[in-house]
């Protein structure tokens, strides 16, 4: 098992403050500095609430993906002082609604710009409902150690105080960051940059909604000034054995939540409706009532993928501590939430896997 630390879009008014603060920077540059010419980074957009507006600043609610990405460009201008920008349009849409369509495109058109020599790196806009699943899915098809960074915001642009204008200046300096290659997919949000696999959402409004808990941060960036404190957990980008060549459709993985007095339905419900692994967000450490269990085994013993995750916050699923994960034919997640061991599966799934393989695949990504 790896082993991890316990510590571990966009208003006038926030451009006028990102454009006051961030003159002090410019201007501490070194002629030699400013002399250099400055990296390539493609700026790809989905959609979210950082292209989010509302019909009133004080308003909490609003349309995600309202705005273009030659808005988001143009609205933060001084980006373009910390490296050559290129926007394309990937999708416009709620994280919510994000969907393996997306994913693919995605993917697909990271990998075919990294490997272009004249790009630097690659910055993803997206909505902060599902970004820790997006993330973590690039995370194991990216092909390139170039960094690839996703942003997003809590407010949208119409918001008084929005946070995607400073979210996207920073996302764009760790992207344009050497030090940043080789690390994973990044997540910067609030100052803090996450690794893919370790960064969850924790509130449902607060700007401060994304932690590490397991593991920490990968490093901060404040007002473009980068610092990095260590390296990414486990296996990503161009040292995984995932590939999306000749990937179409992505098989289908259900999330089932535990609770008092449940029985097997729902995990009866989701192999019938062709899901050919199931991921129970456990209570605990990952346990569920006997009637669950029974089901659950039944499908395990029939070859469907059955991982054993929980519905609580942070900690470690340990395999084989609540239940006998051997004989049941089980796979523990180990420090891998719901969402996460959903992405992971599915990957997994693209071609048929014993348990004791997908189990090395949750130790070692």
């Amino acid at each position: 098992m790896r082993k991890r630390s316990l510590y571990g879009a966009v208003s006038l008014l926030s451009v006028a403050v990102l454009t006051v603060t961030t003159s002090n920077v410019a201007s501490g540059q070194t002629a030699a500095a400013k002399a250099a010419p400055l990296p390539t980074v493609v700026v790809l957009a989905t959609g979210g609430t950082i292209a989010g507006a509302a019909a009133s600043d004080v308003q909490a609610g609003y349309t995600s993906g309202q705005l273009g990405v030659d808005q988001l460009l143009a609205a933060v201008p001084q980006a373009k002082k910390l490296a050559v920008l290129r926007g394309e349009q990937i999708s416009n849409i709620g994280s919510q609604d994000m969907n393996d369509t997306v994913w693919l495109k995605l993917a697909q058109r990271i990998n075919e710009l990294t490997a272009q020599n004249d790009v630097a790196g690659v910055v993803i806009t997206h909505g902060t409902d599902t970004i820790e699943e997006t993330a973590y899915f690039l995370n194991l098809v990216v092909k390139s150690r170039k960094p690839v960074v996703m942003t997003a915001a809590m407010r949208p642009s119409t918001a008084m105080s929005a946070d995607g204008p400073l979210n996207f200046y920073n996302a764009v300096a760790v992207a344009a960051n050497k030090d940043a290659a080789g690390r994973g997919v990044l997540v910067v949000a609030n100052d803090w940059i996450h690794g893919a696999a370790s960064l969850t959402k924790t509130s449902t409004t607060a700007v401060q909604t994304f932690l590490s808990p397991l593991s920490g941060l990968i490093g901060t960036v404040a007002y473009g000034t980068v610092e990095f404190y260590r390296g990414p957990v486990g296996k990503h980008t161009a040292d995984s054995e995932f590939s999306l060549s000749g990937v179409t459709q992505l098989p289908r993985v259900d999330i089932i939540m535990a609770y008092e007095n449940m029985d097997g339905a729902l995990i009866d419900a989701a192999v019938a409706a062709g899901a050919k692994g199931v991921v129970i967000a456990g209570v605990g450490n990952g346990n569920l009532t006997e009637a669950a269990v029974k089901t659950l085994a039944k499908h395990a013993q029939n070859g469907i993928a059955c991982v054993r995750s929980s519905r609580v916050t942070t900690g470690v699923i340990g395999r084989n501590v609540e239940l006998d994960d051997d004989k049941l034919g089980f796979v523990a997640a180990l420090e891998h939430n719901p969402q996460k061991s959903r992405v992971l599966l599915r990957l997994a799934l693209l071609r048929q896997r014993t348990p004791a393989d997908l189990q090395r695949l949750f130790t070692e990504y």
